[in-house]
């Protein structure tokens, strides 16, 4: 690491408020809301503000876990702080897999949504020529400063949400009384598995913390950022599925997505645009993780849990320019190669363990503070509930993973631990 060079704190709220968002918007919206709707029918998007109701305790958890810190790293230094540097390393490890895994598999969709616009992107070639130029350039954007990270990410973040919420307030006027407030019983067929699909609408948050090192004011503009960005977001999903069943025909569910309803609100205009809106969203999306996943890789390395070679810091550019040159070429073989999509499958299951460590590191981070650094945080009232209840919501979203999911997560996970073990053999060596 070269120690002349330092991290420069160019994130300001609105960029880390566009990072949230973007962490958390991506493909998933454009196909969700018929998948649900078909188990949950009228009460959809009721069903969506439920969820995110009780995995918003989840995210208050993470909020006051950021603002005892000031540093890169997000849950690497909340799991290591708490239960030492072998857990911190996992943790961090596989939530960098788990978002390097969603960036190619959310490139693949890229191209995908593009193949659907024109015959011109349609192909093998094609698909190739995509994933290649859009993860290049999003690495090359990130290089040259996180100003232009956040700038990239700023623009895709308005081309995504305002023609979402030009579709919500031309769909309103579709909406009934019956729609609003549905009658009969609360019924949805597989709750658990359907609960579990529309989780994924709210992840991704976590990021932010990541990024802490480089953003102004971090213990308060974090925590602020993430819970106003994440009750915004849990709003617009709110209105989009509410739009969503009053325009589309229940017999139409299983197979129609946020395209459909442009199109019936706006003919085949609507149906373009919306399909441009899913390319920027997921544009933002891929911004986001570059932005924020090469900050893992940067923490891991920067506290010897990965080669110092990671930790290297652009003289020029004030970036950690080697772990996003990594991060954008392990993205760009998964997203070409035809296996990436085995990887992404244990991602969920990844992630929800990152936050269950981190959730039960909260007591001793609380505990081992000093007491300038209890009386800044961003402290949660109620004690404990939250984040018990936010552990009880994580633990059984895992209980809905399968045997498989966790194979996959423990070969990913062995992986990382022998990398870390390299690491600490090589530095006591010296």
């Amino acid at each position: 690491m070269n120690p002349g060079a330092r991290l420069r704190r160019d994130i300001g709220f609105f960029g880390a408020a566009f990072l949230v968002l973007n962490s958390v918007i991506g493909a998933g919206i454009f196909a969700l809301p018929g998948k649900v709707a078909v188990s949950a029918g009228l009460f959809s998007p009721w069903l969506f503000l439920v969820v995110g109701v009780l995995f918003l305790s989840v995210v208050l958890t993470f909020a006051e876990l950021a603002s005892y810190y000031e540093k890169t790293g997000g849950p690497v230094l909340y799991a290591g702080d708490a239960f030492g540097p072998v857990v911190g390393f996992s943790t961090g490890w596989l939530i960098f897999l788990a978002r390097m895994t969603a960036f190619a598999a959310n490139a693949n969709v890229m191209a995908l949504y593009l193949a659907s616009l024109s015959d011109v992107f349609a192909g093998g070639p094609a698909r190739a020529a995509i994933i290649t130029v859009v993860t290049v350039g999003l690495t090359w954007a990130n290089v040259l400063g996180v100003k232009d990270g956040v700038r990239t990410m700023s623009v895709l973040t308005i081309l995504k949400v305002v023609p979402l919420i030009l579709l919500v307030l031309l769909g309103l006027q579709h909406v009934t009384g019956e729609t609003l407030i549905p009658g009969g019983n609360f019924h949805i067929d597989d709750i658990g598995g359907t609960t579990l699909l529309l989780i994924y609408a709210y992840v991704g948050f976590e990021t932010i913390g990541v990024t802490a090192g480089e953003t102004r004011n971090p213990k308060r503009t974090v925590p602020t950022a993430l819970v106003r960005t994440v009750l915004g977001t849990g709003l617009l999903y709110f209105l989009i599925v509410l739009v969503f069943i009053s325009v589309i025909s229940a017999e139409d569910y299983a197979d129609a997505t946020l395209v459909d309803v442009g199109r019936a609100l706006a003919g085949p205009a609507g149906a373009i645009i919306i399909t441009l809106t899913a390319v920027f969203s997921i544009g933002g999306n891929l911004a986001g993780s570059m932005l924020a996943a090469p900050r893992v890789i940067f923490s891991l390395a920067e506290n010897r849990l990965l080669p110092q070679w990671f930790a290297h810091i652009n003289e020029k550019y004030s970036t950690p320019d080697r772990s996003i040159l990594a991060m954008g070429a392990m993205a760009l073989v998964l997203g070409l190669s035809s296996n990436f999509v085995d990887l992404a499958i244990g991602s969920s299951v990844v992630r929800l363990l990152g936050y269950i460590i981190c959730i039960a590191a909260l007591p001793v981070i609380r505990r081992n503070a000093t007491p300038e650094a209890r009386e800044q945080a961003w402290r949660l009232p109620g004690g404990y509930a939250i984040p018990i209840a936010a552990l009880l919501v994580c633990l059984w979203l895992v209980a809905q993973s399968k045997w498989d999911d966790w194979k996959k997560v423990s070969i990913l996970l062995a992986i990382g631990i022998f990398l870390y073990l390299v690491e600490k053999w090589y530095y006591a060596r010296k």
